[in-house]
């Protein structure tokens, strides 16, 4: 293998992309978008339910109680009623998602201590929401009971209740369980998946289809130097991407990186030697732009958005779709991001799904190696 060669074929391919704006917009601009539309829209905390209130007591222990609902960030009152209809309308317009109806004995109830029940109606046209709501509200509740409870007692002369089971929760590497810190670190491995991929998906289709192959053909440039040259400036595209992804991530979503800013990048350059060779084996197979194009997207996106644990964790899936998952490179590749950022973790731990990444890398080139022949057919 010659370097003159392949600095030759690699400042061709640089040229045609330096020119081609549609292929600057893949390789930059498409990835910009998606980190701020996926960063700022895609999250998976539920806060700010809308909530309704029928208070029918109307006595400053429902309001006492009422107050702990607006006070929590998870809750947003919008508003209070004096019938069972406003409340349908309400969750049928999707104006809330929770409705409390405090009963008329609230008051006499809670001060007895003889025990009341609120009625919670809940919106289960979104199961994911109304679960979340109904651990909220339930948690607001039982704080509320507890402090009744003492309140009683002290009021009735009683000891107060001792023992009893406490939960004492610590969070270990997001502390304020923000779903953004989570998504962030694996939305880097879905644009580099995609991008790189697609743009290496158009390489050698576009020569076939532009007749210029035959000349590439004919000269001594070898099947390695060919591959090569032309995967040296998609990789410099991909490392740009990288590196806007990273300072996007630390200046803009102020995702906390606990880890070894130098991991990342080596994690990265390993994974983008895979996904490049994916999207030229795909060129080369398929010797069509817009058949190569659509495979590409299939064959990236699906799985990383699906079966990468980006968003859906692989733990709950159907275990022949966990099967499935062990060939997603993604699902590697996210979880040695997510655990450089939020853990710290290092090479040492990180060691097997690296070596994973490896292994995917060379079995694409070579077989991409393989299936590139330097003759018409």
């Amino acid at each position: 293998m010659k370097l003159k060669r392949v600095s030759a074929i690699a400042r061709k391919e640089f040229l045609h992309v330096l020119r081609d704006w549609r292929s600057l917009g893949i390789g930059i601009a498409i990835p910009l978008v998606m980190l701020f539309l996926f960063g700022y829209a895609l999250t998976l905390d539920v806060d700010r339910v809308p909530l309704i209130v029928w208070d029918q007591s109307q006595t400053p222990a429902s309001r006492d109680f009422i107050g702990g609902f607006s006070a929590s960030r998870y809750f947003e009152l919008i508003g209070s009623t004096d019938d069972y209809r406003t409340i349908e309308r309400a969750i049928d317009s999707r104006e809330a998602v929770v409705a409390l109806v405090v009963p008329v004995d609230f008051e006499r109830r809670v001060l007895s201590g003889s025990g009341v029940s609120v009625q919670a109606i809940l919106d289960g046209s979104d199961s994911n929401v109304a679960s979340f709501a109904l651990g909220y509200a339930e948690a607001v509740t039982a704080n509320y009971s507890r402090k009744v409870t003492v309140d009683v007692s002290r009021r009735k002369g009683l000891p107060l209740p001792r023992g009893g089971l406490q939960l004492e929760p610590r969070v270990w590497f997001n502390t304020d369980m923000e779903s953004r810190n989570y998504i962030f670190p694996g939305l880097i491995a879905i644009v580099m998946m995609v991008i790189a991929a697609l743009l290496t998906s158009l390489t050698f289709a576009r020569e076939w289809e532009g007749g210029t192959m035959e000349q590439l053909i004919a000269t001594p440039v070898t099947r390695g130097e060919l591959m090569l040259g032309k995967l040296i400036p998609y990789y410099v595209i991909g490392l740009l991407d990288l590196v806007l992804a990273v300072l996007v991530g630390e200046f803009v979503f102020h995702i906390p990186l606990r880890g070894d800013i130098g991991l990342i990048f080596a994690a990265s350059l390993l994974f983008l030697v895979g996904a490049l060779g994916l999207g030229m084996l795909i060129s080369i197979v398929t010797k069509s732009q817009f058949l190569a194009s659509q495979i590409a997207l299939v064959a990236t996106m699906l799985p990383a958005f699906l079966l990468s644990g980006f968003i859906f964790p692989i733990d709950n899936m159907p275990y022949p779709i966990r099967m499935v998952t062990h060939i997603v490179t993604a699902r590697y590749f996210v979880f040695l991001l997510r655990s450089i950022y939020l853990k710290g973790l290092g090479v040492g731990e990180l060691a097997g799904e690296a070596l994973l990444l490896a292994a995917f890398a060379v079995f694409v080139l070579a077989l991409g190696y393989y299936k590139f022949r330097k003759r018409i057919e």
